[in-house]
């Protein structure tokens, strides 16, 4: 997923570029300005987005943002729409932007998000009690999950520190004698998922739902202690009374979120935005394409434009 961003996206890197479709009937003209990150999915899910909206005669802007730092922007309006919000991730950062009154939650994209540890299946002879957290805790798992740069501690890989997560807090809270390392993109990680697979290497590592990597390789995600907000916020919840995150990531639904003055301004495009839906199995299907299979974003994009075009129109009432 958060992998390929190919030479039509060049531009983005650099700041933004701008497509813009023969302009029909619409509200205005100035244009919708959806987010780019740095994961393949998102970037299918947000170009299948401004394609829409590009049919239906608006202007679309594509600009590159920090997951996180987005909000900012959205509660100005300088960014128009995010298309991918994960409950596992963004649900605090969401909620403060929505109780603002400057950003609004624009609704499920239909997709259901799991973001946590993950162990291919060979790990768990070597440590036995997986996937209960607990085992994590012994010596045994320690240096099963170890390499050399983190002996006798395991080392688990996270994901590119602006993707958040609390994995180093989650590591102090729970005490697990584990090294958190940050892949510096979402290719590095799972760069070294591939390695390590093929060579029945230890590797621990965020893995997440909708992805192809469950589906190509045997795996489990450790069994932490449920998350509730509580664990989060109160460090007297949980397992241990003095920290907090000492719980799993929370699961949930994937939202969009857009600029409070959206609905107004495009009423058209927002109902669209609302509309708008895709599957667990449609998202990891063309990340596979992209990332397994070396398509490029656009025509993955492409395809589904012309696969589901009844589907796509009524969104836009045509």
């Amino acid at each position: 997923m958060r992998q390929i961003i190919k030479s039509a996206l060049a531009g983005a890197l650099a700041g933004a570029f701008v497509t813009t479709a023969a302009i029909a009937e619409v509200e205005s003209t100035d244009p919708i300005k959806i987010t780019l990150h740095d994961w393949s999915g998102q970037l299918i899910n947000s170009q299948i987005m401004g394609a829409i909206l590009e049919e239906a005669g608006y202007n679309v802007e594509y600009v590159q943002a920090d997951y996180i730092a987005q909000f900012a922007g959205l509660k100005t309006g300088d960014l128009t729409l995010a298309m991918e919000i994960w409950a596992t991730t963004g649900q605090e950062a969401l909620d403060e932007a929505v109780a603002s009154g400057k950003v609004v939650n624009a609704g499920e994209t239909g997709m259901q998000a799991i973001e946590e540890w993950w162990y291919p299946l060979y790990m768990k002879e070597r440590c036995p009690g997986l996937p209960d957290w607990e085992a994590l805790k012994s010596e045994q798992c320690a240096a099963a999950f170890a390499t050399p740069e983190t002996a006798p501690k395991g080392r688990y890989v996270g994901g590119p520190v602006t993707w958040g997560g609390f994995d180093d807090e989650r590591v102090e809270a729970l005490g697990l004698p584990f090294e958190v390392v940050h892949a510096g993109t979402d290719a590095a990680l799972f760069a070294e998922l591939e390695s390590a697979y093929q060579r029945q290497a230890p590797i621990m590592l965020w893995v997440y739902v909708p992805h192809w990597a469950p589906a190509k390789y045997e795996g489990e995600f450790v069994e932490f202690p449920p998350y509730t907000p509580e664990c989060y916020s109160d460090p007297s919840v949980g397992v241990n009374p003095d920290k907090a995150y000492d719980c799993g990531k929370p699961r949930g639904p994937i939202w969009k979120a857009a600029w409070a003055g959206m609905a107004e301004k495009w009423p058209g495009a927002w109902k669209a935005v609302q509309a708008y839906t895709l599957s667990n199995d449609e998202m990891s299907a063309m990340v596979a394409a992209v990332d397994l299979e070396g398509e490029s974003i656009e025509d993955v994009v492409d395809a589904w434009m012309d696969e589901n075009e009844a589907r796509w129109k009524a969104w836009i009432g045509q």
